[in-house]
């Protein structure tokens, strides 16, 4: 589950219209263009530099354009890369976040440990980072595996002992229950649609569609999830993008749609960029 479940990208410019200007009569006279880059060089070198021009063209656009090497941990998804790249094209914040995070990477648990994860959703829900791996310790020792049909054998009262309370026991139950009964399509998440397998998990008791959104993120590790509910996410955009100034669900996602498809991958890049932030 995410690690900054307790925190819950581009410019846009619009020039104003200029409607009753006087509009000049006859042919219009060119107006003087000055070369530049590439081409005011090839200009300049004169008649030899025609047969020059084109390894010139090649030679500045790589120049401009330097290719930058991530070194990305084992386990990192296979879009990543690739993301990366196009996101650093497209978004000015990204391209700075990025290469100072180069070594970093979302490494999803994967769907063998679905279970746990969301079990352990619950288990944090409300109280504080600390206290919910202090209380999730302290419920992962009663079960002989993190498995649903161990936590269906749990008594009510050995799990109220460790300090969970009884909506969150009601919770654990009714969550080991759709495991155990097959509630969950789970063999045909990999065809399914983010939002079909979102709402599959909402008809679990206490997962809300941020818990959701981050399952598919750090557990499923699908390439597209906007957690628009994630209050480190609308901060990061705007301590990013907006220089500190709120933002609303709106700004957010007008900035993210220039990641899509790869959502998942600036999200996971804006929320690592508030752990340099001071801590109010």
């Amino acid at each position: 589950m995410s690690a900054v479940k307790h925190l819950d990208t581009m410019e846009f410019e619009q020039l104003p219209l200029v409607a009753d200007l006087p509009v000049p009569m006859g042919p219009a006279a060119p107006l003087p263009v000055a070369p530049l880059g590439a081409v005011a060089m090839v200009q300049s070198a004169g008649p030899a530099g025609k047969d020059l021009a084109p390894a010139k063209l090649a030679a500045s656009s790589k120049a401009a354009a330097p290719k930058i090497h991530l070194d990305l941990p084992e386990g990192v998804p296979a879009y990543w890369a690739e993301a990366c790249r196009q996101l650093m094209r497209r978004d000015r914040v990204l391209k700075r976040l990025i290469p100072q995070l180069g070594s970093q990477a979302l490494l999803p648990c994967g769907q063998g440990q679905a279970f746990a994860t969301l079990a352990r959703s619950i288990v944090g829900q409300q109280i504080s980072a600390k206290s919910a791996k202090t209380l999730w310790n302290k419920f992962a020792r009663l079960p002989a595996a993190m498995q649903p049909e161990q936590v269906l054998r749990l008594k009510v009262d050995d799990m109220r002992a460790v300090g969970l309370s009884a909506r969150k026991v009601d919770y654990l139950v009714d969550l080991a229950l759709h495991f155990t009964e097959n509630r969950l399509h789970m063999d045909e998440w990999a065809q399914m649609g983010d939002e079909v397998i979102i709402a599959e998990l909402m008809s679990i008791r206490g997962l809300s569609r941020w818990t959701a959104e981050n399952f598919l993120i750090y557990c499923l590790g699908r390439p597209n999830v906007l957690p628009l509910d994630d209050a480190g996410l609308i901060q990061g955009i705007s301590l990013n993008h907006f220089s500190g100034d709120p933002v609303s669900r709106s700004d957010a996602r007008e900035v993210a749609e220039a990641w899509k498809p790869w959502c998942t991958v600036a999200t996971w890049y804006i929320w690592r960029s508030l752990e340099a932030q001071p801590v109010a």
